[in-house]
């Protein structure tokens, strides 16, 4: 049973980790996409909250980055006219993952200058196909994926996810995270085409 817990909780650290790297700390701009339920009446949604906890935080405690994720939600929630409630009509999680990525690139290259097809020197290559003119480059990285989900809290269905992935930066700094949760946030928002009650 204990063990259980301990995995739990390693397990959240990780989706915690994934989701703060990603948004927060992209090597390049993550690919953000959105979509939602087009059978739902938006309009009848006029309050918000968040799930305690959410997918990205520990059951004990809310860390800074929970923190940060939940004020940069509520601006975009606030400027569309949606109130915070403790009985909320909608409820956002936020979740994140990591996932190990290989990318293999094969380029021809016939016309070497340095190394055994120096020789040739630009003055004529080898047939198409030929394979001792390529060049193989094997990078491994990391890519993050965070979802943001807003629920109908009272069909317990998700209604909206936007959902951002990326190739993670490990050196960027907490205060350059904390600018990217907030640009990456409102990016995300940018594309939810409704407001409060209308």
């Amino acid at each position: 049973m204990q063990t259980s817990s301990v995995f739990k909780n390693i397990s959240r650290f990780i989706t915690f980790t994934a989701a703060v790297m990603l948004i927060a700390g992209c090597a390049s701009k993550p690919t953000i996409e959105t979509d939602y339920d087009h059978t739902i009446d938006f309009s009848q949604f006029k309050t918000y909250g968040f799930f305690n906890p959410m997918g990205i935080e520990s059951p004990n405690y809310s860390s800074i980055y929970g923190s940060i994720f939940r004020d940069a939600i509520s601006k975009e929630m606030e400027s569309r006219g949606y109130t915070k409630s403790d009985n909320p009509d909608l409820l956002i999680n936020v979740s994140g993952r990591l996932q190990e990525k290989t990318q293999v690139t094969t380029t021809s290259d016939p016309y070497m200058a340095g190394g055994y097809y120096g020789y040739r020197r630009g003055y004529y290559g080898a047939w198409g196909g030929y394979g001792y003119g390529t060049q193989t480059h094997v990078s491994n990285y990391t890519e993050g994926t965070v979802n943001v989900d807003l629920v109908d809290r009272a069909q317990k269905r998700m209604v909206w996810e936007g959902v951002a992935v990326g190739r993670i930066n490990e050196k960027t700094t907490t205060e350059k995270r904390r600018e990217n949760i907030y640009a990456g946030i409102q990016e995300m928002f940018a594309a939810y085409p409704f407001r409060a009650g209308q």
